[in-house]
């Protein structure tokens, strides 16, 4: 293809990108060996015997397929952490994950009269303080402090 150099500078030029890109008819090479004008050029671009390739690009179905893995929870094994634990899921956020459940149980036991006022105001503020790892932990303690009370009955509506 040294023959079609020139050819393939001025079409490159022309086409607007680079020699490599320009893609030469392999069965046109002798009838383009004598165009050696711009305007013989762009005769034969416009005749479809020189044309641009398309851009290459990097395929990103690889990356995709890793992505949906990493969805459903693989590849992320200690050996594919990189970043500090508490950049990875701040200290606050897990902070949130933990009291909101617990506040949120306290709330529903005060609400069904299974926790007095008082207590839940106590277990709250103890909450607050990060005494309870979970929320089991939490009912495990209010157990143990004897302030659950059994739920009150409601009467079953017969409809």
């Amino acid at each position: 293809m040294s023959g079609l150099a020139n050819q393939r500078r001025l079409a490159a030029a022309i086409l607007k990108c680079g020699e490599n890109r320009v893609w030469i008819d392999p069965a046109s090479t002798e009838d383009l060996s004598e165009a050696v004008t711009r305007s013989d050029v762009r005769h034969a671009i416009k005749i479809g015997v020189i044309q641009r390739l398309p851009e290459k690009g990097v395929s990103r179905v690889r990356a995709r397929e890793l992505a949906a893995e990493r969805r459903r929870g693989r590849h992320q094994g200690v050996g594919s952490r990189k970043g500090n634990p508490t950049a990875r899921l701040p200290s606050k956020d897990r902070w949130m994950e933990r009291v909101r459940p617990q506040r949120a149980l306290l709330k529903e036991l005060r609400g069904s009269q299974q926790l007095a006022p008082k207590a839940y105001r106590e277990f709250y503020r103890k909450v607050k303080g990060g005494m309870f790892r979970s929320r089991s932990h939490l009912l495990s303690n209010l157990k143990l402090a004897n302030v659950l009370k059994e739920a009150p009955k409601t009467e079953a509506k017969h409809g």
